[in-house]
């Protein structure tokens, strides 16, 4: 696609009227899970799987459908709290999962599919994987910020409360254990809380946060921590999406491929030509053809590493990694290649 090209699509993508809300005749889009999510599911295919999503803004819906998901999905959380609360009143013994665990679920897998069938899309050539996977991703995460603000409502009764009953991204076990060794009798209470705060800070600047930052410089550290949490911790949609993108697409190609064939008895010699120095992930290999191989100039060189290091940042690859190691450094440093 050449460049013209490419800004009418995004410019047609900017022009696209929103999305009307669909008929659903007298059905009640609240009335069970099936109910809900066969509302839903247009407005997600529309703003994520759109063919003229631009990297920039994701495909909009029209104000009533938005406002019409909102009513569906509190009406529908507020149901399954009063089932709940009914029968906990027959039978207090009773477990059941909190209100919107269901469609929490729903919607993780949705992003699960679709970062996979984004991973069956990439090039089998590794000189064009990484201009492939940037406006991939972008397209990708501008759709999973919006089906953020459509669905914040699960974010403000599910993963709050979760968040609350210490199932979020960090939770006490995780770092009891070293503020345990700075508690010293006589703590009180607000002390140990001071110490804990002051762990939490500790795991954000991980992620870029620096102690006394702007709020939007915390939200985005803690969106990345979230990211990189295990996929049992409850996150706000957004994180949950990006975490996705990590395990479905980023970490295969950052897997290095089994080889099959007969074990060597230690010892022997190699059989043929010596091993190959090439990277043995794909996603390595794709960035080693661009910074060391490929010839582009140095400016698109620069840009295509900056967002791919953004790129694993975002989606909680952590900054021990080889490969951002080595984008970090290229960053700082450069190299003749691409300078």
């Amino acid at each position: 696609m050449s460049k013209g090209k490419g800004k009418q699509t995004e410019g047609a993508a900017a022009l696209l009227p929103p999305m009307p809300n669909p008929s659903a005749g007298s059905a009640n889009p609240s009335a069970s899970l099936s109910a809900l999510w066969g509302y839903i599911l247009p407005a997600l295919n529309h703003i994520v799987r759109s063919s003229t999503n631009s990297t920039d803004k994701a495909p909009a819906i029209d104000i009533s459908y938005h406002m019409g998901i909102h009513t569906a999905t509190y009406n529908y959380f507020t149901a399954q709290s009063e089932a709940a609360n009914a029968r906990a009143d027959k039978d207090p013994s009773t477990v059941r999962p909190a209100s919107g665990t269901d469609l929490y679920e729903h919607l993780d897998k949705y992003f699960m599919d679709l970062a996979r069938e984004l991973l069956l899309g990439t090039p089998e050539d590794d000189t064009a994987l990484i201009q492939y996977i940037i406006p991939c991703f972008k397209r990708y995460s501008v759709g999973a910020h919006s089906v953020n603000r459509l669905l914040n409502y699960v974010n403000r009764h599910y993963v709050k409360r979760a968040v609350d009953e210490d199932r979020g991204w960090l939770t006490l076990s995780d770092i009891f254990d070293a503020v345990a060794k700075s508690i010293e009798e006589g703590d009180t209470r607000e002390k140990i809380a001071k110490k804990l705060r002051e762990r939490r800070v500790e795991e954000l600047k991980k992620w870029g946060y620096e102690e006394g930052g702007s709020a939007e410089a915390l939200a985005l550290a803690e969106q990345r921590a979230e990211a990189a949490s295990p996929l049992d911790r409850v996150v706000p949609l957004a994180a949950l999406a990006l975490r996705r993108f990590r395990t479905e697409f980023i970490e295969h190609l950052l897997a290095a491929p089994k080889v099959k064939g007969k074990k060597r008895r230690p010892g022997a010699a190699p059989i043929g030509d010596k091993p190959s120095h090439l990277p043995k992930s794909r996603l390595a290999r794709g960035v080693r053809e661009l910074l060391e191989v490929q010839d582009i100039n140095s400016e698109e060189c620069l840009g295509l590493a900056r967002d791919l290091a953004a790129t694993l940042c975002a989606v909680g690859v952590r900054n021990g990694h080889p490969l951002r190691k080595k984008l970090d450094k290229f960053l700082t440093t450069g190299t003749p290649k691409c300078l």
